[in-house]
């Protein structure tokens, strides 16, 4: 299947009109980075991308995280699902703050075939974990197409058990956990609050879906509106899911831990922040998942920022569209926790759930510091 192929879905294909405008500050950064940006990848050139981007894409070892001090991090090697092979964890927290915090369980982005564990902590850490006294844990998930569905999604649960049963030995409250994520990670994220709300894991309070990735079908209006315009337009998009799904690209009854937007219940999941930006691929699909939240009686902030294209407050950390975008998500996340602790730590909207984990062997081990 090429990557002009896409599944089947009910419908008339939309027909899509010219591109919202950039925002003048996003546009002019996104002028100087060149047409390499967008590049689309493709099932030729996806190996020779990944192979760049694993080498040009930031890995900060322990100590550079530790940055002098301010942080404490230890690596982990916790167990995969069964049969599957373990999972790297990469756990940090505020050095000298005492008491178990909360947390935020992240997933890195990078349409599923790029990106580590590693690379989104310096942001995360410098933006939420010392500003809002939060442990954090990002997943080194593995990567497609050397990895398939359901192998990344279950590495992502396999390690939120893990922690949800070691979280005083983590010093971490597991009763206050937040999933997140950015790009595929998103997507990860979202799938993950339902996985755990239908195995009955543990239970999150939060999902912060950062411009996610959500929907195999690819068939949105705005996915063809951004087609060629975007950062990671339909082509990529295509791509990363036939790497993802292999022979199941496409399936009719694909489950919704695969592709979140296939899901038909929606009920029972933690409060939701959802963003996208207005000239984006995964815009109306990320609305759609942020109306469906609604339908089914639940929580979902939405945010779409105007003229902001997929990656915008990486690519422009400075510009005031990305600054505000950081400050919604402080502001999220404050009130997520400080509303947890008036509550108990029960998610509002997910009486339904249960907080124990299923128990894993306590194997773990500390990588070298350096």
């Amino acid at each position: 299947m090429s990557a002009g192929d896409m599944p089947p879905e009910p419908g008339p294909v939309s027909t899509a009109g010219d591109a919202p405008p950039f925002d003048p500050e996003l546009g002019a950064a996104l002028a100087t980075l060149g047409s390499e940006v967008r590049e689309p990848f493709t099932p030729e050139n996806l190996a020779a991308r990944q192979e760049r981007d694993a080498a040009a894409r930031p890995r900060p070892t322990v100590r550079d995280l530790r940055a002098d001090g301010r942080f404490e991090v230890d690596e982990l090697l916790v167990p995969g699902a069964s049969g599957e092979p373990d999972v790297t964890l990469v756990s940090a927290r505020p050095a000298r703050v005492t008491g178990p915090l909360p947390l935020l369980y992240f997933m890195h982005g990078g349409g599923m075939i790029m990106g580590n564990a590693w690379s989104v902590l310096p942001r995360l850490l410098r933006e939420w974990a010392l500003p809002l006294e939060l442990a954090v844990v990002s997943v080194e998930y593995r990567l497609a197409p050397r990895a398939q569905y359901p192998g990344p999604v279950e590495d992502c649960y396999a390690g939120l058990v893990w922690v949800a049963a070691h979280a005083a030995a983590l010093g971490i409250d597991a009763d206050r956990v937040v999933v997140g994520g950015k790009s595929a990670g998103g997507g990860l994220a979202a799938a993950l609050a339902l996985l755990t709300r239908d195995r009955g894991g543990p239970a999150p309070i939060g999902q912060l879906l950062l411009c996610p990735m959500l929907d195999d079908r690819n068939d949105t209006f705005s996915s063809h509106q951004m087609a060629g315009v975007d950062t990671w337009d339909r082509t990529s998009n295509t791509t990363a899911w036939q790497a993802l799904l292999g022979d199941r690209y496409g399936a009719v009854d694909l489950p919704p831990y695969a592709a979140p937007a296939r899901a038909t219940d929606l009920s029972g999941l933690p409060p939701a922040y959802i963003e996208v930006g207005s000239a984006e691929t995964f815009r109306d699909e990320d609305v759609a998942y942020a109306n469906a939240i609604w339908q089914a009686g639940g929580q979902a902030e939405l945010h779409v920022w105007p003229g902001a294209f997929h990656g915008f407050d990486t690519f422009a950390p400075g510009a005031a569209l990305s600054q505000d975008a950081r400050n919604a998500r402080s502001r999220w996340l404050r009130r997520v926790l400080t509303q947890s602790v008036a509550s108990g730590g029960k998610p509002a909207g997910a009486s339904g759930w249960t907080a124990s984990p299923r128990r894993l062997p306590p194997r773990s081990r500390h990588s070298p510091t350096t």
